[in-house]
């Protein structure tokens, strides 16, 4: 396949360098001469100009791209490219660095065929690694809901029941189950619940506390000091 990404900084730069690895022609378009030059030494095709330029981006081949990835900085400069590139039959991806509200999320999310938040990417991650590996963020569904993977243990005041007497709170939902160490299915009503078995949930963030004490066995007063932490935010 072939992609045009807009934007060489340290978003653009590494997933040119994974599209690459996996095979893929790969255009750049990048304005700051550094970051130009330093894209053009590690092999790629870089077209020096503005990524919002229908010129431009017709430099970089946007009519031959299977999908464009707006990763600049800039929100004006990706969604002005993206809109461009729709136009061209392209797969949009727009990169946003504002403070993730729900008003900025809504006002592009329907004009775009993705929205990326590098910096809550980076947050689910080490986020990840502070929690340990009872729980684990899947990733933000909407700026109120997660999905998050979380591994039964000996305390789980749920350990021994079924998945039909399994209740959660209202605003949370099982979608996946996985026995211990065998792949995630679709959960079946009969399944028993036992230390080890994996259980993917969606769920809004103000629940996610008594989910993880369901399914983990933390104590209530840990979790909420968790959730007041950003524990699982």
């Amino acid at each position: 396949m072939r992609f045009v990404i807009i934007g060489a900084g340290r978003v653009g730069l590494r997933t040119a360098r994974v599209l690459r690895e996996e095979d893929h022609e790969v255009a750049i378009i990048e304005r700051d001469e550094t970051k130009v030059r330093r894209a053009r030494n590690q092999g790629f095709t870089v077209v020096d100009g503005d990524g919002s330029r229908e010129d431009v981006l017709a430099e970089a081949g946007i009519e031959d791209a299977d999908a464009l990835g707006a990763l600049t900085g800039d929100l004006n400069v990706n969604f002005t490219a993206c809109m461009i590139a729709k136009h061209y039959g392209c797969r949009t991806i727009l990169r946003i660095d504002e403070a993730y509200r729900e008003g900025i999320y809504r006002k592009y999310a329907d004009e775009v065929d993705e929205i990326v938040y590098p910096e809550r990417l980076g947050a689910i991650g080490a986020k990840n690694a502070l929690l340990g590996g009872t729980i684990r963020a899947i990733a933000d569904i909407a700026p109120h809901l997660q999905v998050v993977e979380l591994t039964l243990t000996d305390e789980a005041p749920i350990n021994g029941y079924t998945i039909s007497e399994l209740h959660l709170p209202a605003s949370a939902t099982v979608l996946a189950f996985g026995k211990c160490e065998h792949p995630l299915e679709i959960p079946t009503e009969d399944e028993s619940l036992e230390t080890g078995d994996r259980i993917v949930v969606l769920a809004d963030y103000e629940v996610l506390s008594e989910v993880r004490q369901l399914l983990v066995g933390e104590a209530p007063n840990q979790a909420a000091a968790n959730a007041g932490t950003g524990g699982v935010n």
